[in-house]
């Protein structure tokens, strides 16, 4: 019998969770799966339950929560043998976006119960970590206007939840007032690109801007390479501009941005700098250190998300 733990975040998502965690059991129990259940304390309290996980041997832990909490079990589980099955409840939920789960709601309240019978069978597959200042992530590290929003917007009360895409396009529109950007040195593939960018974010999926971009629409989660997009400007309507060019797909044609494809890539500027990772505000300065782990975590995908993977197992 597989051995898997539920570790739910209480705070995570416009909804509490908890009440609806236990009816995720018998799927899983019906599909060969011993259950146990732990609730998040903090962040680092997510990442150290997940790695003690792994160390005791479990087979997978169920993450429930969004985006960050995603990205700390992961952090968790780096290099081991237990997979991360994530159940999508957060307030943007873009690597459920990405393998085309619902995520769970009042309106959706069965998403947890579907996605973990979608789960609860399918074969273990092998996904890239990115690593920004020893930091792991799953979906992207990035600075400059991106991060200086989360570093305002997080942690939010649940009430700000409900109202989470103006909430962060409020937020964003009055940083875009008053802050103008980075000159940036980036290093990436023995390349130096200088300039004065907006945001700088390395990208290991094709989604972005809470899941209305395709940032990267041919990344895989497996080849060992990610993405530097680079998007210039210094004023509100630059910003405007990158947004619609993110949203309509633009971007992949403008000369104001700039993919590099890149293994280990270094952003260096004379000016602090704030970080996020996975949509959570970490420690900024003037340095970010950026590589790849390549097919570090195992993970539980639903078997119509395989095409994200350049080598699935079948």
């Amino acid at each position: 019998m597989r051995k898997g733990l539920l570790l739910y975040n209480p705070t995570a998502g416009r909804f509490p969770v908890g009440r609806f965690v236990h009816g995720i059991i018998h799927p899983l129990k019906v599909a060969g799966w011993s259950m146990e259940i732990a609730e998040t304390l903090s962040g680092t309290h997510a990442t150290q339950t997940a790695h003690i996980a792994a160390q005791e041997k479990y087979d997978a832990v169920f993450a429930i929560g969004g985006d960050g909490t995603v990205g700390q079990v992961a952090s968790g589980l780096v290099n081991t043998e237990t997979a991360l099955a994530v159940l999508p409840a957060g307030t943007t939920n873009v690597w459920a976006i990405e393998q085309g789960q619902k995520p769970f709601s009042w309106f959706q309240w069965r998403a947890l119960h579907e996605n973990a019978k979608i789960l609860a069978n399918v074969e273990p597959q092998y996904v890239d970590v990115g690593m920004c200042n020893e930091r792991p992530f799953l979906l992207w590290a990035g600075i400059g206007l991106d991060a200086e929003t989360i570093r305002k917007i997080e942690p939010r009360h649940r009430l700000f939840k409900h109202m989470a895409v103006p909430h962060y396009f409020a937020t964003t529109v009055w940083e875009a007032t008053f802050w103008h950007g980075l000159d940036l040195r980036v290093y990436a593939e023995g390349e130096l690109v200088e300039g004065h960018y907006l945001v700088a974010v390395a990208t290991n999926i094709r989604h972005y801007a809470g899941g209305m971009s395709l940032i990267s629409p041919n990344a895989f989660l497996d080849d060992g390479e990610m993405d530097m997009w680079l998007l210039s400007g210094d004023s509100l309507a630059d910003a405007f501009r990158h947004f619609f060019d993110l949203v309509s797909g633009r971007h992949l044609t403008s000369e104001h941005a700039r993919r590099i494809p890149f293994r280990t890539a270094r952003i260096e500027s004379d000016a602090n700098f704030s970080i996020q990772v996975d949509g959570d505000p970490v420690l900024g300065g003037h340095t970010a250190e950026i590589g790849i782990q390549h097919r570090a975590l195992k993970v539980l995908m639903p078997q119509n998300a395989l095409q994200l993977l350049k080598h699935p197992k079948r």
